[in-house]
């Protein structure tokens, strides 16, 4: 082990307060990289890293996914996506089953590739699945503006858009979820700054650190949540200091809100929630791929089996699913945590599955 993780592994043995501690991660970056390097297994046995809703694939909500498969099926058009988006199931197929019966959909790994390609083919109505966090929305925006400026008519997105706060803000003042700690996600910070999250020490007196993604930077942030848990204090701190800023990047949150307007947006596994969304600003509604195609009544279903809703909200780890593993593979995936390279499901089975020695509930006490 690095001398540097063990310093920090013995200084959080100090800093421990020997009480259950839960400190949730929402960015699914830090889920993987927590479980790739075996963080679990070498903190104290009391505190518990559990993963929250830091996967926009994982969050999102199986209507969009079907609505999407509909219009694929209504409509001569030509689908670009992500290649995280192809294998989540919806309540009957999937992006990849759609695309192996011959349906035009392909995997791309920028919006500007699916504008390239609706330049290239005036005669083709281009679809582009646009979804993510505020990371990924500020390259779409500007997408969407060049295909304005630029006149370009068969240009279109499906927007499944999320934001961070208001989904923290929906998870702590749940009792059913208890959060001792937050650690905030590194690459969402890079843009929106610390400030978006000052209502949650303020609101629910639970500590957030914004960590970066490196063993030793996740281990240093722990620490420093346990050092506010054992002051009883609350703020946001910043360790990843070499990329966020307090003000963020607002230049690229500008070009978000030239585009976008918040809006409500159902989350798989937590709901509808208000302004936790954007839709496309009124001059910008002619690339809407949902109004400019439209289909009938979507009858959406989860598989009665699947945990990944409370596994998004950090009440269940993979492991208490009764499918994780068994009928539920990266190979065959029931929910959406499973086929993402961020989901929760995905980085307990590539790191974790045989690892499970720790198979404590969730609990602790909520607010530190």
């Amino acid at each position: 082990m690095d001398n540097r993780i063990k310093e920090l592994v013995n200084s959080i043995k100090q800093v421990n307060t020997y009480k259950d501690i839960n400190i949730m991660e929402v960015c699914g970056t830090h889920t993987m990289a927590i479980s790739k390097s075996g963080l679990r297994q070498l903190l104290p046995a009391n505190i518990n890293l559990i993963s929250g809703p830091g996967c926009p694939v994982c969050v999102t909500s199986i209507k969009d996914i079907d609505c999407m498969l509909e219009i694929i099926n209504k409509h001569n058009v030509c689908v670009f996506t992500f290649g995280d988006m192809l294998r989540v199931p919806g309540s009957n197929s999937s992006l990849y089953t759609e695309k192996s019966k011959g349906k035009n959909i392909r995997i791309c790994y920028s919006p500007t590739d699916a504008l390239e390609f609706a330049k290239n083919n005036p005669e083709k109505n281009v679809i582009f699945v646009a979804i993510g966090f505020e990371t990924t929305i500020p390259l779409i925006a500007v997408t969407v503006k060049r295909a304005y400026e630029e006149n370009i008519n068969n240009f279109y997105i499906y927007n499944t858009h999320k934001l961070i706060p208001p989904a923290l803000d929906l998870l702590l003042s749940d009792k059913k979820v208890k959060i001792d700690g937050l650690l905030c996600p590194g690459h969402v910070s890079v843009i929106i700054g610390s400030k978006p999250y000052e209502f949650i020490p303020k609101k629910y007196n639970v500590p957030c650190v914004i960590s970066g993604f490196e063993p030793v930077d996740i281990l240093t942030s722990v620490k420093m949540i346990l050092k506010q848990v054992r002051e009883n204090h609350s703020e946001v701190q910043i360790q990843y200091s070499r990329a966020v800023r307090e003000e963020g990047n607002p230049i690229a949150v500008s070009q978000i809100y030239d585009v976008f307007e918040k809006t409500t947006s159902e989350w798989r596994g937590l709901g509808c929630m208000p302004e936790s969304g954007l839709r496309l600003k009124s001059e910008y509604l002619k690339f809407d791929a949902a109004k400019n195609f439209p289909v009938g009544k979507v009858h959406s279903k989860e598989h009665p089996g699947c945990e990944c809703g409370d596994i998004l909200k950090g009440i269940k780890r993979p492991y208490e699913c009764k499918l994780f593993s068994k009928a539920c593979t990266p190979g065959s995936p029931v929910g959406p945590c499973m086929v993402s390279s961020e989901g929760t499901c995905a980085a307990y089975y590539k790191y974790e599955k045989f690892n499970l020695n720790r198979k404590t509930k969730i609990s602790g006490k909520k607010g530190g």
